[in-house]
């Protein structure tokens, strides 16, 4: 029997799995670690710690598995949107911390692109028709301008995944999803670096990594070291798997144009498929993993979607978590019994889930979260069933966003599949019938299938036989008409509070200053 092993760097772990090559899982394992946030809205992490826990996981998944070293034919890694990638020196030493993906930081670069590069010659080169400090370069920008004496230090940035496999193989390289994702840098037209971006920001070329490669391609091979290390044999060739969210994808079984796919952990990606970028809807567009040339991977969610129920498991429900801790019921399995018989629209209840700012396809960073409607009937019951209803909510507005029909289903994948009664009102509120996957895997599983098909173990015929989704789960009628009406007031609260928004962060940055100034004074 062949194995492929699969490993996704995540925000908060890194996740491996070993397959055999007709799709059974054979073994698994998920290393965990923190982000650092050193000032507020800044995120960003020692790119060592993912390094451990893709050795670690490795190492582990293949001392469970106990198959022959040469018997596990590839290895195929995906990663976390690393935002800037990590700046590495010449002898490829870590500068400084990489500015992940939720990093908030660079908004004074953010308004100085806005106001020096044409939004047209900049949807026209990368498909993307929006300036947010989401994006890698605009963080790129901000390391520029604060930090130049890391700048000087700087040779090249390296996204997680990319940097990881350079440590286990020796060899350099970027995937086009990486590329693409980084944004303001990479023309989706060429599928190459775009010279004339680079100049106009002052970024050098020689700072973004070559080749760009498909996510199929063998980019390098295990060292002795590292086989040594990790039980596995040397040579074996690694497949770069590319942005975890568009991997995932593959894991769910996407290989052709129109399917749509959410992916709903800490945070949203929901995610079209097709053969050119959706533009003017405020998406982030970058290539598909998959035949990376030929489609695109069009995408939008909510920043906070799983973290604000666990905000709201860690902040207002200390009973369900001690509970728990004593041998009881799952905290959040708890707090969904808590709210299983709350109806539709939570007895009033509206949340605006924007607890980080919001990215696509909102895109503004003073958006606020907001409960609206409270009265004292309201339980915790109550609350959290708002809660899981405006991750609902937030779904259908970046569905929406696509200006598509999505055809006869949606995927969902991620936390939220655990519990029966979300992934039903997910139906409710879209109107779609959702399918799960059947096993908690979906990038690993995509970066296995990646490698299987890079290595020519594989080929989409095989992948494609395997069963990785369950049975539908089809829309309740009246729940979704009643829905409708709680969807459109979610949709107006927003344009209400918008400007409200914007001046409770103006309002709460002076006073900050204020208080500050006080302290120095005392």
């Amino acid at each position: 029997m062949k194995y492929l092993i699969g490993t996704d760097i995540g925000t908060s772990g890194t996740k491996s799995i070993l397959m055999d090559t007709t799709g059974k899982l054979i073994a698994q394992d998920l290393e965990e670690y923190d982000v650092l946030t050193p000032k507020p809205l800044w995120a960003e992490q020692w790119p060592d710690v993912w390094v451990k826990g893709v050795k670690d996981s490795i190492r582990t998944v293949v001392k469970k598995a106990g198959v022959a070293p040469e018997d596990i034919k590839g290895l195929g890694i995906s990663g976390l949107y690393g935002g800037s990638g990590v700046p590495v020196d010449k002898d490829m030493n870590p500068v400084r911390p990489d500015l992940i993906w939720m990093d908030r930081r660079a908004e004074e670069e953010t308004e100085w692109v806005k106001a020096n590069i044409s939004t047209e010659k900049l949807t026209e080169i990368t498909g993307d028709d929006v300036v947010d400090p989401y994006y890698g370069y605009t963080k790129i920008l901000w390391i520029k301008n604060h930090e130049p004496e890391n700048w000087r230090k700087i040779h090249m940035f390296l996204p997680p995944s990319n940097y990881a496999i350079y440590k286990l193989t020796g060899a350099v390289s970027i995937d086009h999803t990486a590329a693409g994702n980084l944004g303001g840098l990479y023309d989706i037209n060429t599928h190459t670096w775009s010279k004339e971006l680079l100049n106009a920001m002052d970024i050098p070329e020689s700072m973004m990594p070559e080749p760009i490669v498909d996510s199929t391609t063998i980019v390098g091979k295990i060292t002795d070291d590292a086989a040594a290390d990790l039980g596995l044999k040397a040579g074996t060739p690694v497949v770069s798997g590319g942005v975890d969210v568009g991997a995932a994808n593959v894991g769910m079984g996407v290989f052709e144009p129109g399917r749509y796919v959410a992916a709903i952990g800490s945070s949203m990606n929901a995610a079209l498929v097709s053969k050119t970028p959706i533009k003017g809807k405020g998406l982030i567009v970058w290539p598909y993993p998959y035949k990376s040339k030929d489609l695109v991977y069009n995408f939008s969610g909510s920043a906070t979607a799983g973290a604000i129920t666990k905000w709201f498991r860690d902040v207002f429900s200390g009973e369900e978590v001690a509970a728990q801790n004593a041998g009881g019921d799952n905290a959040y399995v708890a707090l969904g019994k808590e709210a299983h018989d709350i109806p539709v629209g939570s007895e009033g209840l509206v949340v605006l889930p924007y607890f980080m700012g919001e990215r696509a396809p909102v895109w503004n960073s003073d958006a606020k979260g907001t409960i609206f409607g409270l009265s004292l009937v309201h339980t915790k019951g109550h609350l959290f069933h708002a809660f899981q209803e405006a991750v609902c909510y937030a779904l259908r507005h970046s569905m929406e966003a696509t200006g598509r029909d999505l055809g006869d289903y949606i995927v969902i994948a991620g936390g939220v599949t655990n519990s029966p009664d979300w992934v039903q009102m997910f139906a409710d509120v879209t109107g779609y019938a959702v399918r799960t996957p059947i096993e908690n895997a979906e990038a690993n599983l995509g970066d296995v299938m990646l490698a299987g098909l890079g290595t020519g173990i594989l080929d989409v015929n095989d992948v494609q036989k395997w069963q990785v989704l369950g049975d539908k789960i089809e829309p309740d009628p009246k729940k979704h008409e009643a829905y409708n009406k709680f969807y459109k007031l979610y949709r107006q609260l927003y344009k209400d509070l918008e400007g409200d928004m914007h001046t409770l962060t103006q309002i709460t940055k002076e006073s900050e200053e204020l208080l500050k100034k006080v302290k120095e004074t005392v």
